[in-house]
This record gives C-alpha cells, sequence and structure tokens, in this order.
C-alpha cells in the first residue's frame, strides 16, 4: 500500500497501474470538503465517472450518486455444485447446460416478455411512499428482473481445484439501478447550483446532504435497487440450477454466496459514523466470504475478508480495466484473443472486434491484483472457467 496526500487529504493505495483519467478523479476527490479521513483505492482501479471505478470514499454528512454509480447495487454470487467436471461431455455442456441457459435467461438488452411473479421481486418495501423513480419504473422491473445485462456481465461455469462445478454470476439492477442514478445525480446538479456550492459541476461529483429531504429520497431508492440487484442475481441462479437440474438429475447446490460491489452505506471507522461508498469495492470485514473475479480466460476467487480498516475494510471487486473500450477495440488482436481462450479450451463469447472489450487482454493480470491485496482478503478457493456467457 502505497500513501500520499493531495489537497491535504491522504490517498491509500493498493493500485499498481492507474489511467490518466483515474489519476485525475482521484485528485478531484480530494477537492471535497466532505472527505472523511482518506480515499483508498483498491488494486484494480481505473478511471470511472466522478470517481475511479474500485474507488472506497467514506464522507461526512453527504451523499454522492455518482461514487455510486448507476448499476446500484451491482455484484457478484456464486454457488458450488455436486457436479463433477470431468463428467461433463461436450453434448452436456453445450447442449444441456448453456443452451437451456440462454433459452431462460434473457441477455443483454432483452427482457422478459412477460411480467415476473410478485415474490421474486425485493418484499418489505413501501414503494409508494418512500420511491418516486422505482415506482415509476415498477411495472418494467418485473420484466427485467432474471436478466443478465451487457457490458462486463457474465454468467461463468467454473471448475475448483478439487474439480468440481461452479456457477458465478455478475449482474446489477438493470434499467431500474440507472434510472434512479441519473434521476438524483441530476438532482444534486441542481440543488448544488444553486447552493452555489463549492463542489463545481466539473467534477461530475454532486451531492445530497444528510439533512436533506432528496438524501432520505435518494437513500431509499437506493436501498431498494441494492435488494433488486441480489433479488436478480438471485433469480438468475435459480434458473440456472433449474437448467443444471434437468440436464443431471439429482445435482445438489451449496447455499449461494452474494457481494455487492455499488452502494452506499452507513459504517464506523476511526470512531466515527460516516458514509462509506464503495464504486467497484467489495466489503472485506474480517471473516466477509466474497467474490473476485478475473476477465474471461483467467481464475477467478472465493476469498475471505482481513479486516483492515486502512481500506475502509473494502477489497477490489475484480481485476480492473487495463484498456479503456476504445482501446480494447483499437489495439488488441482478435484473433490472438480467440486463440488463448481456444488454447485453454473455454467456450467463450469473444466473436468480433466488437467484444475486444471484454476480452482478457482488456483486464489486469488478476494474479497481480490477488497479491497486491494480501493484506485486504486471503483466498479460499479459486476457480478457472469453463464456458462463459455474455450479454
Amino acid at each position: 500500500m502505497q500513501e500520499t496526500i493531495i489537497n491535504n487529504v491522504t490517498v491509500k493505495s493498493w493500485v499498481t497501474e492507474l489511467d490518466e483519467h483515474g489519476r485525475q478523479e482521484v485528485y478531484n476527490l480530494c477537492r471535497l470538503p466532505f472527505v472523511f479521513h482518506h480515499i483508498a483505492l483498491m488494486p484494480d482501479a481505473h478511471g470511472g465517472k466522478g470517481m475511479p471505478i474500485g474507488g472506497v470514499l467514506a464522507t461526512k454528512n453527504a451523499v454522492i450518486p455518482n461514487a455510486v454509480g448507476v448499476d446500484i447495487g451491482c455484484g457478484m454470487c456464486a454457488v458450488k455444485t455436486s457436479v463433477r467436471v470431468d463428467e461433463l461431455t461436450p453434448e452436456i455442456l453445450r447442449k444441456g447446460i448453456l443452451r437451456g441457459i440462454r433459452k431462460q435467461i434473457p441477455l443483454g438488452r432483452d427482457r422478459h416478455k412477460t411480467p415476473q411473479p410478485e415474490e421474486y421481486m425485493p418484499q418489505g418495501f413501501d414503494i409508494d411512499a418512500t420511491t418516486t423513480v422505482v415506482a415509476r419504473q415498477i411495472n418494467a422491473a418485473r420484466k427485467q428482473i432474471g436478466t443478465l445485462g451487457g457490458g462486463n456481465h457474465f454468467i461463468e461455469l467454473q471448475r475448483d481445484d478439487e474439480g468440481y462445478l461452479w456457477i458465478m454470476i455478475h449482474s446489477g439492477s438493470r434499467n431500474l439501478g440507472k434510472q434512479v442514478g441519473e434521476f438524483y445525480n441530476q438532482k444534486a446538479e441542481m440543488l448544488n447550483r444553486r447552493w452555489y456550492s463549492s463542489v463545481v459541476s466539473d467534477l461530475s461529483l454532486p451531492f445530497l446532504p444528510v439533512k436533506s429531504d432528496e438524501f432520505s429520497q435518494y437513500w431509499a431508492e437506493m436501498e431498494y435497487c441494492v435488494e433488486f440487484a441480489l433479488c436478480n442475481r438471485r433469480l438468475i441462479m435459480h434458473r440456472i440450477q433449474e437448467v443444471i437440474g434437468d440436464t443431471i438429475p439429482d445435482t445438489r447446490f451449496e447455499p449461494m454466496i452474494n457481494i455487492a460491489h455499488n452502494y452506499a452505506a452507513w459504517e464506523n471507522h476511526f470512531g466515527e459514523n460516516c458514509i462509506v461508498h464503495r464504486k467497484g469495492a467489495t466489503l472485506a470485514t474480517a471473516g466477509t466470504v466474497g467474490i473476485i473475479p478475473g476477465s474471461q480466460g483467467t481464475c477467478s476467487y472465493i476469498t475471505e475478508g482481513l479486516g483492515n480498516p486502512e481500506s475502509f475494510m473494502s477489497c477490489s471487486h475484480g481485476a480492473g480495466r487495463r484498456l479503456s473500450r476504445t482501446e480494447a477495440r483499437n489495439t488488441l488482436s482478435l484473433q490472438d484473443e480467440i486463440a488463448r481462450l481456444d488454447s485453454l479450451g473455454i467456450v467463450h463469447a469473444v466473436r468480433s472486434k466488437a467484444d475486444l472489450d471484454e476480452s482478457t487482454g482488456a483486464y489486469k493480470d488478476i494474479d497481480e491484483v490477488m497479491a497486491a491485496q494480501s493484506d485486504l482478503v486471503r483466498i479460499r478457493t479459486r476457480l478457472t472457467p469453463i464456458a462463459v456467457i455474455k450479454g
């Protein structure tokens, strides 16, 4: 971990390679008047919008929608099965499991044609009384739940070192979270101009103060989106388990591991209550079981948090981008990326130049990322990819 001071704000960094855009965003964060204690950068950090992805920001008395992002509640889940990978024939894997998953799970921009049963949606929320955007979007959300999405979201079948099959999913709150994030970011921008805030619009970090009605409104909608994202992953996992169970009868599934990496939460650090924003960062309190995925063609890890206070008890959420999407498409070789995955025997999703932004070469080395955060997490299980489904 390296420590620097910018504008009298301490930055503690586990990242060894940060792009220029990300460095400028760190500088911008250090201009905020309500930063608490220090800013932490995880080893997968890279430039985002307003705040680096892979950043952890604690604040006093303010929440920043852009420091959470628009895919509120995005995260990972994983399940270990009783299936032995060496028993998966190409027929079972491709025509049974993968084909079945594609039939059950809408990918990319696709939605379900009909609303999903209410039982799959978040429970215990008074939507009409506490939300504006969610209440407006709830009918559409019932068609979005149980869908993967695009970008870096994925379904991956993996093998652990003992030879057992695992299912891993990366997905979030779909268009619902995007609508909430954008709505409250715009509202914060308007209010900050009205208040003549010192947080200038160029930073893309407008805030909502704790005692404002807008803070309470955002917080309620954010919490719903975090739960919706979990319900989304849970339904995807449920339907994948049904596919595997139909293909391989008597398959047993262990309890699902779940961890989010885009949210804000009230926490106590260094003896004070504060709001911790994790944008592409994962909770790593002592004993917390987490998931840190690699990229297509590389290992992923089930981890256990070590509770390091210097990172606000956080760790990376993945490998982190090495190249922007544009850079990946312009500089990587499609033939080389396909050959790399084919040589590993992985059923992958790289088909055209448009897929290069999610290829292995676009991401940092996951093993270097894991080594850089050995004081944040310990590895419990290593998982190697067998097949990848992308949106």
